[in-house]
């Protein structure tokens, strides 16, 4: 390895790069941390540049090995540390011997690429990272052309957003913009709009989402904004059959995004 090994739990560097857990000194740094060799993997075929990364000496296994040569191969620093000094970096319970520092990079809604009918989702204002990087694996697993996340009240690069997200955080298709920026912009692109209502009186399984649509969720302690209070927004419903009133927004946007996977499907077939 070409840096020195770092033994010390107390070493300034690592210091300074476990301090990117909070959301000020990513915003003062414009650096982010990515915790575990898969992760910071994706993070690297995505684009995201990074800045240097900390390996635990103990680490092994296929996917480090993996991680290690895409770091060598684009030159990312890599600085070797002792397993008790990578445990005061590394974020929650598993430590899988990778975290790498990275510059922070967000894209607007005009960088987006769209097919002709694109399906798109929505999040507005969710406040638990574990939710929205939930949504985001969703939203890559369903193969959506794109993800809005609307006046995020978590930062979308949150240790446990990437974590939950398992590295999709960093798909280029994703951008942040504010309620009144997004609605413009799909109205622009002639994108139908479903917004998730708990006293819809339309299903979810009713609404056509065949072409050009993008699902619509708030938070659920708040739900939607006002913003998106307009007789051009088609409210749809999940039918809610025991003594809860809503789904986890995570779940909610899963059964959403694959049931217009499931409609697109039966389209493309007959």
């Amino acid at each position: 390895m070409p840096e020195p090994a770092i033994s010390s739990r107390h070493n300034p560097r690592l210091k300074l790069a476990a301090k990117l857990r909070e959301s000020r000194q990513r915003r003062a740094t414009g650096r982010l941390l990515v915790d575990g060799a898969r992760e910071s993997l994706r993070a690297l075929e995505a684009g995201v540049e990074g800045v240097e990364a900390f390996v635990d000496v103990e680490a092994a296994g296929d996917r480090v090995s993996e991680a290690l040569e895409e770091l060598q191969r684009r030159g990312v620093p890599i600085l070797t540390t002792s397993h008790a000094a990578f445990e005061k970096l590394a974020f929650g319970e598993r430590v899988d011997g990778v975290v790498l520092v990275a510059q922070a990079k967000q894209r607007t809604l005009d960088q987006l690429k769209l097919s002709s009918e694109p399906l798109i989702v929505v999040i507005e204002g969710v406040e638990k990272p574990g939710n929205l990087g939930a949504i985001l694996r969703t939203a890559d697993g369903a193969g959506v052309d794109g993800v809005i996340v609307v006046d995020p009240r978590v930062d979308l690069f949150n240790p446990n957003a990437i974590r939950a997200s398992v590295g999709a955080v960093f798909r280029a298709n994703i951008a942040v913009a504010t309620a009144h920026e997004a609605r413009k912009w799909l109205q622009s692109k002639e994108v139908s709009l479903f917004a998730t209502r708990p006293k819809a009186k339309r299903l979810y399984t009713e609404a056509d989402m065949r072409g050009a649509a993008a699902l619509i969720l708030g938070s659920e302690a708040e739900g939607l904004s006002p913003a998106w209070d307009s007789s051009s927004v088609q409210a749809i419903a999940l039918p809610m059959l025991g003594i809860a009133d809503s789904l986890n927004v995570s779940a909610a946007a899963a059964v959403l995004l694959y049931e217009a996977r499931r409609q697109r499907l039966i389209a493309s077939e007959t």
